[in-house]
């Protein structure tokens, strides 16, 4: 694999670099394994042969053969890594993310391939341990769907079944100012409602007791005080006094919006939580240049799988 100074450093370069399955393998192969002994994903055993005409192992213990994709978000995809590794680039690296039409459009696949595609990538975005979060934390909570004027009336009736939130997806972010590295981390879920059985348990799942939280003037949120210096700001007065306030989630939930709204244009309920996932990734890496950003979320494909009935409602497969 390439020295960190020698990355590719923006979409063209990746596009070019990749364009060799040969480095594309490699590439892969020294992610998985770092101290270049490839371990066969079925028995375990190590120093299989490569069989160079046909780009995969052969172990010499079991005799199955593997390629660099078995094992990761890759399994079982017929487009080649020269796609996938520019696809990642671009869903990483987007500001405001990237629609399953725009990769379609730059990988000439379908847009159905291009929608399994990114989800598969989000699943490697997803970060399954954090440190609890200590400090000054904002927490806030909002609101995600289309807005009833822009409906139309057929669809408004039977989304709008009354005012404020009924009818959208719920979202609960919490907010570490000045982290490990002296920038703001956020962590996102998405919660059934913003009532206080489903709004605590996270509090207290990724926040250190103690600490001093800061979130807005709503009920759910007054049992806070008993583990926590829990200070409120009551939007219906004022949005800051001195740091008592939400302002940097607010903030975010404006850039997460901006991409549903015009980017990814519809987001169903139940795959909000892999969009969330995927603007975290970007939000708590927005100070890495872009190549290390992209190889920090290879990192993440392994041992992760999603089929297409599951992300289609389906039936799970192994």
């Amino acid at each position: 694999m390439k020295k960190p100074n020698d990355m590719p450093k923006t979409l063209l370069e990746a596009v070019r670099y990749f364009k060799d399955p040969d480095v594309c393998i490699r590439f892969v192969a020294a992610l998985r394994w770092p101290d270049r002994k490839p371990v066969c994903p079925r028995c375990g055993a190590v120093e299989p042969t490569f069989l160079v005409t046909r780009r995969l192992w052969q172990c010499k213990a079991c005799q199955k053969q593997f390629s660099v994709k078995v094992g990761t978000i890759f399994e079982d995809s017929h487009i080649g890594l020269d796609k996938w590794l520019p696809a990642f680039w671009m869903v990483v690296n987007c500001k405001n993310g990237v629609s399953s039409y725009e990769v379609a459009r730059a990988l000439g696949v379908t847009q159905k391939s291009g929608w399994f595609l990114t989800h598969r990538i989000r699943l490697a975005l997803q970060t399954g341990t954090f440190r609890k979060f200590g400090g000054d934390i904002e927490i806030d909570e909002s609101f995600i769907g289309g807005k009833a004027r822009f409906m139309h009336k057929s669809r408004r009736a039977k989304a709008i079944k009354g005012t404020g939130g009924m009818g959208k997806a719920a979202g609960m972010g919490l907010l570490e100012r000045h982290g490990p590295d002296g920038h703001s981390r956020v962590i996102l879920r998405h919660v059934p409602n913003v009532r206080r059985g489903a709004l605590i348990p996270t509090v207290r799942e990724h926040v250190e007791p103690g600490s001093e939280v800061f979130t807005d003037a709503l009920p759910s949120y007054d049992v806070l005080a008993d583990e926590y210096t829990h200070k409120v700001i009551d939007h219906a007065e004022k949005y800051a006094e001195g740091k008592v306030h939400t302002n940097g989630l607010e903030n975010f939930w404006s850039l997460l919006k901006r991409s549903v709204k015009c980017t990814y244009v519809s987001v169903e309920p139940f795959h909000l939580f892999r969009y969330l996932d995927e603007q975290a990734y970007r939000f708590n890496t927005r100070k890495m240049p872009d190549g290390e950003r992209f190889v920090r979320a290879l990192h993440g494909v392994v041992g992760k799988r999603l089929t297409y009935e599951t992300l289609t409602g389906g039936e799970a497969t192994a």
